[in-house]
């Protein structure tokens, strides 16, 4: 190819890096971009129902495919896009975030289009976005290729959203293609500061009695949790994740002793990680839903702390010391394993995986026994997408079967961003098991997205609780007050009205915990077949450690600043 246009370019590099499916709501600014991409090999569309649900659904791809792409019209597209972008960028999940703008020649003459505040001023909605991305460029023939491959390089490196606008007479002109392949870079480090933090550490290990190894999810962005198995057996040591990072480290392995939220906390995880006397903690941020509403207890001066750019050691930091690196550095210490006799067998994770379950029967269901039945459905490889509430606590104490993988976003915490994102997420993975948890609330807020699920043919098992409104706010303020009210719907009966194909899905309601058990073996039986389950339970049942934290967030003293 002698020339391509700077619209294929982009499209190139974006194969190139891994992306096969881009995000998107069409509309007019974007048009000419859109028409190039229906004609890249190698890259589909995906039309979303509105620019919100496309970002989730770029999240959701970009958690498991390694990066995604979104595309959205100028103004109207971008606002509506910017909560579920702004939870990319707090969740670190790498989206190139296109834009396609009104022509250079309108806005240099700053005319009055559609699609603006109708005062001549085109950069009002580029400031927004600034906020939430870590590169902003307007792409033009002369530097679009640089730009280009300049953001996608800081997207994959930094693992945040990069925003790249398009104007609509930019998309067809000619440039000169790729010569030369997409340099993707990974975090680096000072090698003084590196030997530094070697030896340190390793009299660390040296000198520590017990030592345990706590993971949060940025191991997961950055691709490291072969390195971070293999450094922790090196150990030998106890491993504990936050629910951020649930199924980094695999939970059926030997040295796993469960989930660590402070005091919501099985005693033995606490104990083991509160009183370590070196604690590893790799890509952990302690957030409030991820803490038990910062509980946790731990002496920072026995910590070796690990980030994709950075590390310290008790209070000393260690700038430009990479979590790559510093996991190297901690696998080849000098310094004497902790045999896997010095775990006590008390802290053994058991995985129930094919734990039989025996349904009542007419019995109500309830939460502590529908997680039962789910911890019984489970299988090796799944992928588990659960909604912030009831959805995602009940889920993070699931004892994961080998190799499974587990979506939230307990950061964010958007509700809602679960429906669309299983979407990105089956089509980054479609050799997986899907299976998408999620609250009443949460699905009324991105229901639509369900069409696209069915538009596509992809079969996951959506399992909503009707708890009839916002228990999970309940369970802080208002347990009955009207605006956790929600309208009641016919759940089930949705995959009928969002999809006019036969046998395209089937729709099923569950009151007990035998319909429940009938209602999981049809979604079994009917793999082909996208299995939509309602379940309905009590609106005050909620998991223990939902209604713990739940007090801990009503709390005065987290709630408000003291009065003075």
């Amino acid at each position: 190819m002698a020339t391509c246009t700077v619209g294929e370019y982009l499209l190139m590099r974006l194969r190139e890096i891994g992306v096969r499916r881009v995000f998107g709501v069409a509309g007019d600014y974007v048009m000419e971009f859109l028409d190039q991409i229906e004609a890249m090999e190698g890259i589909d569309w995906v039309g979303n129902r509105n620019e919100l649900n496309a970002a989730y659904a770029a999240d959701g791809y970009g958690r498991l495919n390694g990066i995604s792409a979104l595309v959205t019209t100028f103004g109207v597209g971008e606002l509506s896009a910017i909560n579920g972008v702004a939870g990319s960028f707090a969740e670190s999940v790498p989206v190139v975030t296109i834009v396609g703008t009104p022509a250079t020649f309108v806005v240099e003459s700053r005319a009055l289009v559609h699609h603006t505040l109708g005062d001549g001023d085109f950069t009002h909605f580029s400031t927004c976005m600034s906020e939430f991305s870590v590169v902003q460029a307007r792409l033009n023939r002369d530097g679009a290729a640089s730009e280009i491959d300049r953001a996608l390089r800081v997207c994959w490196l930094q693992k945040r959203p990069v925003y790249l606008m398009l104007p609509s007479d930019v998309a067809y002109l000619p440039i000169e293609p790729p010569t030369e392949p997409l340099l993707l870079s990974e975090p680096s480090s000072d090698p003084r500061r590196l030997m530094t933090f070697t030896e340190e550490a390793a009299g660390r290990l040296r000198a520590a009695r017990t030592a345990a190894v706590l993971i949060g999810h940025e191991v997961d962005r950055y691709h490291l949790a072969p390195q971070l198995m293999r450094t922790a057996e090196k150990i030998g040591c106890p491993v504990a994740s936050l629910s951020s990072g649930k199924g980094i480290f695999p939970e059926d392995h030997d040295q796993y002793i469960g989930g660590y939220a402070g005091k919501l906390s099985e005693p033995s995880v606490r104990t083991t990680i509160e009183s370590a006397d070196c604690l590893i903690t790799a890509g952990v941020r302690f957030t409030d839903s991820t803490s038990g509403g910062f509980t946790q207890t731990i002496d920072q001066s026995r910590v070796i702390e690990m980030h994709p750019f950075s590390a310290s050691i008790g209070h000393v930091q260690y700038a430009h010391v990479s979590m790559k690196d510093a996991l190297s550095a901690l696998h080849a210490a000098d310094a004497p394993a902790h045999s896997m006799g010095d775990i006590p067998s008390l802290y053994q994770r058991d995985v129930r995986t094919g734990t039989a379950y025996r349904p009542e029967e007419a019995a109500p269901l309830v939460q502590k026994r529908f997680w039962q039945q789910m911890q019984a459905f489970l299988r090796p490889g799944d992928v588990l997408v659960a909604d912030q509430g009831t959805s995602y606590f009940g889920a993070a104490e699931l004892a994961f079967p080998h190799d499974c993988v587990f979506v939230g976003q307990p950061l964010w915490g958007s509700i809602g961003y679960t429906l669309p994102a299983l979407l990105g997420t089956m089509l980054a993975a479609p050799e997986r098991r899907h299976i998408l948890v999620i609250g009443d609330g949460s699905f009324q807020l991105t229901a639509q997205e369900l069409s696209t699920i069915l538009r596509h043919r992809l079969t996951p098992v959506i399992i909503l609780i009707n708890n009839d409104g916002y228990t999970v706010e309940r369970t802080i303020l208002g347990a009955t007050a009207e605006y956790n009210d929600i309208p009641r719907w016919r759940y089930s009966e949705l995959v009928d009205v969002f999809t006019t194909a036969p046998d395209r899905a089937i729709g099923i309601s569950a009151r007990t915990e035998d319909e429940f058990a009938a209602a999981l073996d049809a979604a079994g039986e009917h793999r082909d077949r996208l299995a939509f389950i309602e379940v309905t339970m009590d609106r005050m049942d909620a998991p223990e450690n939902l209604v713990k934290l739940g007090k801990a967030f009503a709390n005065e003293d987290y709630r408000h600043a003291p009065v003075s």
